[in-house]
């Protein structure tokens, strides 16, 4: 089988755009909800087509909410919030919390935010140039923020969520708000913060599929299940589990014949700082870690007709993949440094050459912006653009699969 026999199986996949809108019927697939059962065990049921499906359980910090409301004491409106996740709780009467704003966010934007709760702006998560959210909480935290809040930027979507990286150690009440509350908020308010959530010990789901080749190591295909309650999880990452099995359909008939087989790892408490892939592959032996080539990681990889890889630092990975693209005709664009923003980071951490495919990158204006909202449902993604996605992934996969020993090995060079 050749590439271009690789690439027609893809092209003709009648199952991509219901695969898809299955995964987005589930929910938004919260890690430790119904709606990521559900999504489990669709994702369960779909690879066992192709062989035995390991589902290895992982820990994780677990935290559930049970009461969120930010209210503004003068008017007595309760303001559009959604808790980051994770984040500490507050006396079960609240916190009446002065609010200061912060404008970006940056580590030195936080002079006076002592006692306060601090109003910083959410920003484009896939450039360059963005502070994460994690970043800006800390340095609030560090500052001796009562409270954090996040602004969503954009008016009539809502709050924006994420992952508060507290992982059930210290820490401070933090709310994801709408663009609307954080106008009101910018310009100092005194607000009734009432934050209450309990942390416990949990486990979320890996899914494996090893599909063997000639030789023992094998091309990881990842994609994680987990989302956020306010949408679908669509772009963020129904866009990457549906293509996950769309490669997998594709690679069944030749994967015997290639010079490495595939595994395909679908991995829960993404969310919640990459915990779920850190912890599977760190339970892993250095061997099985040795059989682990390149780490293809598909997270959100429709939402703009552009696509990057991440390569995780490693020099000769994007010169790899972009020849790898362009033997299909396609166009792949590539950033070096490493961006701890999806499972490929615990990969690259295990010094296993690995990259992110994504859309949308330096791209504000892509629909990339509506991430972590309520905005991020089936609606804004083109199943065409899905289709020219996994095409490309298709193309880096196989070349993964396909390239003689020596070329692989040279992967692993200078970080």
């Amino acid at each position: 089988m050749t590439l271009a026999d690789f690439l027609g199986r893809i092209a003709a996949d009648e199952a991509l755009a219901p695969d898809f809108a299955a995964i987005c019927d589930t929910g938004g697939r919260l890690q430790g909800t119904p709606s990521a059962e559900r999504g489990f065990a669709l994702m369960e049921e779909r690879l066992s087509a192709f062989g035995t499906v390991w589902k290895e359980p992982v820990p994780y910090a677990g935290w559930r909410c049970h009461e969120a409301r930010l209210t503004d004491v003068a008017t007595g409106r309760d303001l559009d919030c959604t808790p980051l996740l994770g984040a500490a709780s507050t006396p079960v009467d609240g916190l009446l919390l002065d609010t200061l704003d912060c404008g970006r966010g940056a580590p030195g934007d936080f002079s006076g935010a002592a006692g306060r709760a601090v109003v910083a702006r959410h920003e484009y998560p896939f450039s360059a140039q963005t502070i994460h959210r994690r970043v800006k909480l800390a340095a609030a935290q560090e500052a001796g923020a009562g409270a954090f809040l996040i602004v969503q930027p954009e008016p009539g979507i809502g709050p924006v969520s994420g992952s508060s990286g507290r992982a059930g150690g210290k820490g401070i009440p933090a709310l994801g708000i709408s663009a609307e509350a954080g106008a009101l908020l910018a310009g100092g308010r005194q607000v009734r913060l009432t934050l209450l959530g309990s942390d416990h010990a949990a486990t979320a789901p890996t899914l494996v599929l090893v599909l063997p080749g000639r030789g023992e190591g094998h091309v990881v295909v990842s994609a994680h299940l987990d989302g956020h309650p306010l949408g679908e999880s669509a772009i963020d990452n129904a866009t990457g589990l549906a293509a996950a099995l769309c490669l997998v359909r594709a690679a069944q008939p030749m994967a015997a014949q290639c010079e490495r087989g595939l595994m395909v790892c679908i991995f829960g408490a993404e969310e919640w700082a990459l915990a779920g892939s850190k912890a599977w592959l760190d339970g892993r032996t250095m061997a099985e870690r040795r059989r682990m080539t390149v780490n293809i990681n598909l997270d959100s990889i429709a939402g703009s007709p552009n696509l990057t890889a991440l390569t995780s630092g490693f020099s000769k990975l994007g010169p790899f993949l972009t020849d790898a693209a362009k033997k299909a005709g396609r166009s792949l664009r590539t950033h070096r440094p490493l961006m701890r923003n999806s499972d490929h980071a615990n990969f690259a951490d295990h010094r296993i050459p690995a990259a992110r495919l994504i859309a949308g990158f330096n791209e504000p204006d892509s629909a990339l912006r509506l991430l972590l909202t309520g905005a991020d449902r089936r609606g804004v993604v083109p199943i065409g653009q899905l289709r020219d996605a996994t095409m490309t992934a298709g193309a880096l996969v196989w070349e993964a699969m396909n390239a003689p020993h020596d070329t692989v090995l040279r992967l692993y060079g200078a970080v």
